[in-house]
């Protein structure tokens, strides 16, 4: 398959499709504007009924005849631009795929991704999964939404940073403590800072502050301390001692011998888990990492086109800050460590995971909003594919599409094939969108034999009428084949050594619009696409874990200051009372007013409609394992969604020779 680097084949098409949207755009921009202002948001109401001059609604009273009469006097130059423009939808390709090679700066907060030598231990890939509602303007009002250029500078801002965040972990293998938290880890160390989502850095900070010591944390005062016998407690950049040589060969812990080994400089390996040794009382240990540079690769793909440099300068909100936030991982032990019934970590963030992988973003509908969110996105992600969909009249797009899918892909792997697909039975307003399913083939590692190994996602956004349970069950199986042929197709050996690839991952992200616990999404519920894939928030059909959270927020309540920064919204998400308050639920006979008007369930944690499946069994002899799931607030006051993400361990279940 060939990549599409360009909506049209040729030049002069290119040229025709810019000039038929020259005429048409005053139109449409005029009539957005004018459907706008009479759709208002709840935040506009509240600036209006504090407004003592009524200057808001005065410009209302102007510019509303205003538009209409230019929308009038457009007409005609918008229906000249439609007779050039419907045709040439029948030779537009389905995709945009670009290419951006990162300068320095972006390289050391991102870029692309190693594809060094596969190791038997494996990696571990990063996946998300977000609903933006970029919609024309007037269409994003109807959800309590506006400005959605500005939002989407804003969400490809927030995206770009909290992916490029330093990653920490913290590993804790104790016997008597299975839960992990930066306050339990502050409490054993003293000379590590506690941070939290509430500290506020600038873009560029590259590390985060330290306190000094004051005493060494592994002995109490008076007892013969294994690593300073001479009582030495002063270095600020030793978390034992603080002011000593770091190379000395008194410290076990700087000596050149030890610096680079997972070896305890205290006592042998086989007492690791001993009481006496005071550097194993807890099982603690902590390291730091950035996102990997940007190796040197051959550039494929789009060349000429770079990332606008919009300029950052400003007054830095909290919104746009990001502090260094500890996360927890899995230790890659024999024994692994359990939150409950379940092998792996989750929570409620308010940051996307540091060096996120792969994202798959839905609703990315308007042309010049997707514009400025790819290049933001572009800061971070060197291959994204966008602009996917049909418009007017194409194959089984019978009906005339006005919006394309909405769905966009941005990745830190190359990308080697990317294929789209129409959902041909949409109904109603969701049959103007051309909903479909975006299929991509990725390369992340090279394996000892020289055998390229890959992975597969399927990217998609399901109809969304309710009560049409039987148009999204023939979607999910239109996505199961496609998804089958899409691998079959592009599973043969490669051209160039003829050895066969290595699959990783097979992932589905997007936003199925039906949740696992409300009595009408029963049908889609015990689909087959639950048997073939693996939900690490379901329990089975009808209940999900305790700990899943609903992804869909109360549009209602999305200006109010509880939820107005990613901060707060994580707080009210990690309370069940909050959740009652803002997220919206599945449908219940048992229902009470709040003290707002809004109607609540009495149970549950929401509607979950935004999903991340994995395929467990892509390889044989290898294993995947999901090391961690997260919801995530960064997005708050941006859309009606909690992001979620998830971090997945393939390894091919060898030993490392």
């Amino acid at each position: 398959m060939v990549l599409h680097t360009s909506p049209y084949s040729s030049a002069f098409l290119r040229c025709l499709s810019s000039l038929s949207w020259g005429f048409i755009f005053p139109c449409y921009w005029l009539l957005d504007r004018l459907l706008a202002s009479c759709v208002a948001t709840t935040l506009e109401k509240r600036r209006r009924s504090q407004d003592p001059c009524s200057f808001m609604t005065l410009y209302l009273l102007v510019s509303t005849p205003l538009y209409l009469l230019l929308l009038l006097a457009s007409l005609p130059f918008a229906l000249l631009g439609f007779l050039l423009w419907a045709p040439l939808q029948v030779v537009r390709r389905p995709y945009l795929y670009t290419h951006r090679r990162p300068d320095k700066n972006q390289a050391e907060q991102g870029g692309a991704a190693s594809l060094a030598d596969w190791r038997p231990q494996g990696r571990s890939f990063c996946f998300g999964s977000a609903n933006v509602c970029l919609l024309p303007d007037s269409l994003a009002r109807f959800n309590n939404l506006s400005e959605t250029q500005r939002r989407a500078y804003e969400v490809g801002k927030r995206i770009r940073n909290g992916a490029s965040r330093p990653q920490i972990k913290i590993y804790i293998d104790s016997p008597t403590n299975t839960s992990i938290s930066a306050a339990s880890f502050s409490s054993l160390v003293t000379g590590f800072r506690r941070t939290s989502s509430l500290d506020q850095r600038p873009e560029n900070t590259a590390e985060a502050e330290t306190e000094p010591l004051a005493e060494c944390p592994i002995h109490t005062a008076g007892a013969d301390c294994p690593i300073h016998p001479t009582g030495e407690q002063s270095s600020s950049d030793c978390p034992v001692h603080a002011a000593g040589e770091e190379n000395a060969p008194d410290c076990p812990l700087h000596a050149a011998a030890v610096q680079n080994t997972s070896d305890c400089p205290v006592h042998s390996a086989g007492a690791q888990n001993s009481p006496e040794c005071p550097m194993h009382a807890s099982g603690v240990q902590i390291s730091i990492s950035a996102p990997e540079p940007d190796p040197p690769e051959v550039q494929t793909g789009n060349h000429h086109g770079e990332a606008d440099r919009e300029s950052m300068t400003g007054a830095v909100t909290s919104n746009n800050t990001l502090s260094h936030r500890t996360s927890v991982f899995k230790k890659h032990t024999g024994r692994k460590r359990r939150h409950g019934d379940d092998g792996f970590d989750h929570e409620i963030s308010a940051f996307f995971p540091a060096n996120l992988d792969f994202l798959c973003l839905q609703e990315a509908f308007d042309h010049r909003a997707t514009s400025r969110l790819r290049q933001q996105l572009h800061r971070y992600f060197p291959y994204v594919v966008s602009d996917v969909g049909r418009y007017a009249w194409k194959g089984c797009c019978s009906r005339f599409k006005f919006l394309n899918s909405g769905v966009m892909l941005a990745s830190r792997y190359p990308i080697l094939d990317a294929h789209y697909q129409c959902y041909p039975n949409g109904r109603g307003e969701d049959a103007l969108a051309a909903k479909g399913a975006l299929f991509v083939k990725v390369q992340v590692g090279t394996s000892s034999q020289e055998q390229r190994v890959v992975g597969y996602l399927a990217c998609t956004h399901l109809h969304s009428i309710e009560g049409d349970a039987a148009v999204r069950c023939e979607q999910l199986d239109l996505l199961l084949a496609w998804g089958a042929e899409f691998r079959k197709a592009t599973s043969r050996p490669s051209e160039e050594k003829g050895l066969e690839d290595q699959v990783a991952f097979d992932v589905v992200l997007g936003d199925l619009n039906f949740d696992n616990c409300s009595s009408e999404d029963k049908l889609e519920q015990q689909h087959a696409l639950f048997t073939q894939y693996k939900d690490p928030c379901r329990l089975g059909p009808g209940e999900d874990k305790p700990w899943a959270l609903g992804t869909l927020l109360d549009t209602s309540g999305l200006y109010d200051e509880e939820v107005s920064s990613p901060e707060s919204l994580q707080k009210v998400m990690e309370n069940e009372e909050g959740r009652k308050e803002y997220l919206v639920f599945p449908t219940s006979k048992n229902q009470c007013p709040n003290q707002k008007g809004r109607k609540i369930p009495l149970k549950g944690n929401g509607r979950r409609i935004d999903y991340i499946l994995y395929n467990e069994e892509v390889q044989q002899d290898w294993k995947v394992d999901i090391e961690e799931f997260s919801f995530i607030t960064q997005l708050a006051g941006l859309t009606d969604h909690l992001s979620v993400a998830m971090r997945l361990a393939v390894s091919t279940g060898e030993e490392e020779p």
